[in-house]
């Protein structure tokens, strides 16, 4: 709906309270003495494997909440319930999609990747491709992390300043000098424990607000009921429309190739994976992990619909009162939290929380592959201490670029879209150029490089212009109705919302499925590429995937090149 006038009184400021800030504190203050005890007592992280992987000893229940924290960020807590709010809980289907991502890491990604052993999940190309290849995918991780983990620090920031009324120029260094702190010092293991503190508060607050707006609406029933009369619940819309935002295809295809390319062949995930101490607990990892990202994010979704039923005749984007999808959830729970002394402190420790381990665990994955991809072959003969302090300088260089990078992404548009648009330019590639190295034994170097760079290519020409239309109010997605019938000291006149329709069909492509292009394109040109290739080499079936041993030729099954011998090369350059 557009305003044409409107008159309305703001309403006073709610704020931290003194045991808000307490509880807050406390949060902050046990993730850095976690750093600090890892860092500086403990086992003192004192060589790169243990820095980077916790010596491959973690045990699966730490490693899954530490996955979970780290995977539930603020732009999760924040951007998914103002997108049920505003457009439905069609994402309560995701949980269809994480059940195929599971399967597939399982059966096809993990097993080569653990038994090989690799620090860097990028090693991989190397081994069955070559350098160059390596190093592209290892940029396009470079690059994403610098495009995402600003967003993060955002997003976490955002809550405590609506909480606190404190400016983003103060909170902003806040975030990034906790995290920084207690991710350079400590390591793996500090990125781990608190993390999996961090999980707990995280879960924790969303729950609590999740039943007191439960109960300050009058019971599940009458926001089912809410819901479906406006629309929100619709979820099996079976409709196969590119376009649409949401339907029953669009998340069940689309989100599984965004989270098969978040979980399968992500190094910030896959690194955890690989620190686990054996095969069958590493699959176990993977399986409570797709577990406990599908409940946090029906939580998320339903509390979207609890707040729309709070405020389903007095819509706050109408009345002012909330100017961003972002400020949504903040705005609902000081609301709440009036109500629950110390609630609205628990809740932004846990949306600072959801920051600081996505940014920790990040940084962690950060510094272990630039360091491994790049500077390893420059440094062979240094000490375990040296490499120690590379790794933390880089923790420290990283997070201070990150921190300059995050006063932008106010500016940047809404946190779901851009995130999901952020991962579909790198991430689709890489799931493309991995997918096709696993489990076509005949592809060569050259159609994973150029394979990679078309894909690239490729999506970045859908997803630059669209996000400029965007930004031109030339597309918008139509959201579900609301009501300003009961809102105090309103007045206004509303008149339908009108959307462009001026673009051409592939710049209004559902954001949902930028990843799915993006790694079509690269397999697709990548087969095309191998099969026009004549060169006759052959592939160590280790490196390929087990379901696809049975492409590969009896008589070419000799190593084409030795990977224990080039396994133990890499750890050479180490």
């Amino acid at each position: 709906m557009n305003i044409s006038s409107y008159n309305f009184h703001a309403p006073s400021s709610l704020f931290f309270s003194w045991y808000d800030y307490i509880l807050f504190g406390v949060m902050l203050s046990i993730s850095v003495l976690i750093g600090i005890y890892f860092g500086c007592f403990g086992t003192k992280q004192s060589t790169a494997n243990e820095y980077l992987m916790g010596d491959k000893r973690m045990k699966p229940f730490i490693i899954t909440m530490s996955l979970i924290a780290s995977h539930i960020s603020g732009t999760t807590l924040l951007g998914l319930p103002a997108d049920a709010y505003r457009y439905g809980g069609t994402f309560l289907l995701s949980g269809i999609s994480m059940f195929f991502v599971v399967l597939a890491t399982i059966y096809i990604y993990l097993p080569v990747f653990y038994n090989l052993q690799i620090t860097s999940l990028y090693e991989y190309l190397e081994l069955r491709f070559d350098n160059r290849t390596k190093k592209l995918v290892s940029l396009l991780y470079i690059l994403y992390s610098f495009l995402i983990l600003p967003l993060i620090i955002y997003a976490a920031s955002l809550a405590v300043s609506t909480a606190t009324g404190l400016q983003m120029s103060t909170i902003i260094p806040l975030v990034c000098t906790t995290c920084i702190f207690y991710t350079s010092i400590g390591g793996f293991k500090a990125v781990i424990w608190t993390d999996a503190f961090q999980c707990i508060i995280t879960q924790t607050s969303v729950i609590i607000v999740f039943v007191l707006g439960i109960k300050s609406v009058g019971g599940f029933t009458e926001i089912c009921t809410r819901a479906i009369d406006s629309g929100r619940l619709d979820l099996f819309n079976f409709e196969f429309d590119i376009t649409k935002r949401h339907s029953f295809w669009t998340i069940v295809i689309g989100v599984s190739f965004i989270w098969l390319s978040n979980t399968s062949v992500y190094q910030t995930c896959a690194q955890k994976f690989l620190a686990v101490s054996t095969l069958q607990g590493a699959k176990l990892t993977v399986i409570f992990y797709g577990i406990g990202i599908v409940a946090i994010k029906a939580i998320c979704v339903l509390l979207g619909l609890v707040i729309y039923a709070n405020y389903h005749d007095c819509d706050p984007f109408t009345t002012k009162e909330v100017t961003s999808n972002d400020q949504l959830v903040p705005y609902f729970v000081m609301e709440v939290a009036k109500g629950a002394p110390g609630l609205a402190g628990v809740f932004t420790a846990g949306i600072m929380s959801s920051g600081l381990s996505g940014l920790s665990a990040n940084l962690n994955c950060l510094a272990g592959t630039i360091y491994v991809d790049f500077l390893a072959q420059f440094l062979p003969h240094i000490s375990e201490k040296t490499k120690c302090g590379i790794l933390k300088l880089l923790v420290v260089v990283a997070g201070i670029v990150c921190l300059g990078m995050a006063f932008v992404m106010q500016y940047l548009g809404g946190i779901i879209p851009l995130t999901i648009t952020f991962q579909a330019v790198t991430n689709g590639p890489i799931l493309g150029i991995f997918t096709l190295g696993l489990c076509v034994p005949r592809a060569s170097a050259k159609a994973a490089f150029y394979g990679a760079i078309i894909g690239l290519i490729s999506i970045s020409g859908i997803v630059v212009p669209a996000q400029y239309f965007q930004s031109q109010g030339l597309m918008n997605d139509l959201p579900k109705p609301v009501s300003t019938e009961n809102c105090t000291f309103y007045n206004q006149t509303l008149v339908p919302e009108t959307v462009p329709n001026e673009t051409f069909i592939l710049f209004k492509i559902s954001y949902f499925f930028y990843s799915l292009i993006g790694s079509i394109v690269t397999l697709v040109v990548g087969l095309l590429i191998s099969f026009m290739d004549n060169s006759d080499f052959t592939v160590d079936e280790k490196l390929i995937t087990p379901l696809a041993h049975f492409l590969l030729p009896e008589n070419k099954k000799a190593e084409y090149r030795s990977v224990d011998a080039a396994l133990k090369s890499l750890k050479h350059l180490k």
